[in-house]
């Protein structure tokens, strides 16, 4: 039998009411697939069902990644793929009108959404976005301007990716229990107003102006822009906090920093 490694944040999904939510949030008959972390298959079967056009499989546990080797040896649309997320290009995996379905793991969850954030391409050749992450890190990816939960994470989401539904699922949905409650989110790629060359220096610069998130900006935004820069920003206050900063404003700072 396969535990669960808690190394590799392992949770298996077992209630198939869940899972058929998921699956069934958009049509994904004759359309290209990736799930990132199988894990057991729970997802992957029911997405076999609904006759996708193609399934990549993206699985880092070696001992899982050849079981569904063995379960799906015989389908031709099922590709797996025994990596670490975070180290292949997903972007080279899209094809056109690719739906990503992902039940990730806790401990790397941000890093996968950042990953897919800063596809090169954009808009990206996938169509919609089904990932489940912990509650509390699904609220900052939500967090609307201003909240509690406003910052980094739902800037640099909200630039790129338009939240159409979300649900949560219970930890007696999982094998074993999580000690937490997750959050499942669907997602679709957008275009801002605002273009920038590229999305790493929007990263960059809320990394820099959130370092001291308790303090006015006035120090930190002086890393970034100039004094005349600065003042050619409509209601950019340097006594402001950086969370009393509305993400366009923070989308104006990157643009100008990239013609730097």
């Amino acid at each position: 039998m396969q535990y669960a490694k808690k190394s590799l944040g392992q949770n298996f999904l077992i209630d198939n009411n869940i899972i058929k939510k998921i699956i069934n949030i958009i049509d994904i008959e004759n359309k290209n697939i990736i799930e990132i972390g199988a894990g057991k298959g729970a997802l992957t079967n029911e997405i076999v069902k609904k006759k996708p056009k193609s399934l990549s499989i993206i699985e880092k546990d070696f001992y899982l990644s050849k079981e569904l080797n063995l379960k799906y040896k015989n389908n031709k649309i099922v590709k797996i793929y025994n990596f670490d997320v975070l180290k292949l290009n997903i972007e080279k995996l899209c094809r056109k009108n690719s739906v990503i379905f992902g039940n990730l793991p806790y401990n790397i969850s941000s890093q996968i959404l950042v990953k897919i954030l800063k596809f090169k391409k954009w808009p990206p050749k996938f169509t919609d976005l089904i990932l489940m992450f912990q509650k509390e890190l699904g609220e900052k990816i939500l967090g609307k301007f201003p909240s509690a939960n406003y910052g980094r994470l739902s800037i640099l989401t909200s630039y790129r990716l338009k939240i159409l539904k979300k649900f949560l699922v219970s930890p007696s949905c999982f094998l074993p229990k999580p000690k937490v409650t997750s959050l499942v989110i669907h997602f679709k790629p957008q275009l801002s107003t605002i273009i920038l060359k590229d999305i790493s220096n929007l990263e960059k610069i809320t990394n820099i102006i959130f370092s001291n998130k308790r303090k006015m900006i006035n120090k930190n935004i002086k890393k970034v822009l100039s004094k005349k820069d600065i003042s050619s920003i409509n209601n950019l206050k340097l006594n402001l906090r950086p969370a009393e900063i509305e993400p366009e404003i923070f989308y104006s700072i990157a643009k100008l920093y990239e013609k730097r």
